[in-house]
């Protein structure tokens, strides 16, 4: 049994999250948990550290790179990545409070690849993408476990337009048997070279 799996919505739901009140009308599309093995302490910020270092050391299976590369030719083809003009007056920025800035450990609207970070607390984080095919959310939780920590990640995503169902239906199989495993897969094993390590 791989210690990276899909997981219920509800199991998710149990979880104590700012996200779960701030995405309140935002559908769960997929869940993942991945077990992060020997360490008593851990945050988010060690997370994006590790995932950081397994991108760069770490080079994805050719099938997810070819998948990525036809991605990307699809996207510039049919504008799928174009930025919307009312993308900002639609951002769950908006929804965050004080608190929820202050606290986040790198600055809200910080962008990180193709989303953009709404908060990263020490045990959660939140991350938005806006494109002419999804208005979508990257949940990160952690959650103490037996010899280790359980990290959360979970996608929520809102239709954009009559198109959103039909991508969504396109893409799943790949990113549900490809790209989330090995992507899981890498953050597991950079783990396992120690978190100490991450700078």
């Amino acid at each position: 049994m791989t210690p990276w799996s899909r997981v219920s919505e509800a199991e998710y739901a149990e979880l104590n999250l700012r996200a779960h009140e701030i995405l309140v009308d935002a559908p769960v599309h997929d869940v993942w948990r991945v077990f992060l093995r020997g360490s008593e302490t851990c945050t988010m910020k060690d997370i994006r550290a590790v995932a950081s270092r397994a991108r760069e050391a770490r080079k994805p299976a050719t099938s997810v790179r070819i998948l990525f590369a036809l991605r990307g030719v699809l996207g510039r083809v049919f504008n799928w990545d174009r930025a919307q003009q009312e993308s900002e007056s639609r951002s769950y920025s908006a929804r965050l409070t004080e608190s929820d800035r202050e606290l986040s450990l790198v600055p809200s609207g910080t962008h990180d690849g193709p989303f953009k970070v709404l908060y990263v607390h020490s045990a959660e984080a939140l991350s938005e993408i806006q494109n002419s095919t999804v208005h979508a959310f990257l949940v990160w939780a952690l959650k103490p476990s037996d010899g280790g920590h359980e990290l959360y990640w979970a996608v929520h995503v809102l239709p954009v337009n009559a198109g959103t169902r039909f991508y969504m239906a396109l893409i799943d199989p790949f990113r549900r048997w490809l790209v989330y495993p090995e992507l899981l897969k890498q953050y597991h094993e950079a783990w396992g070279d120690g978190p100490g390590s991450a700078t």
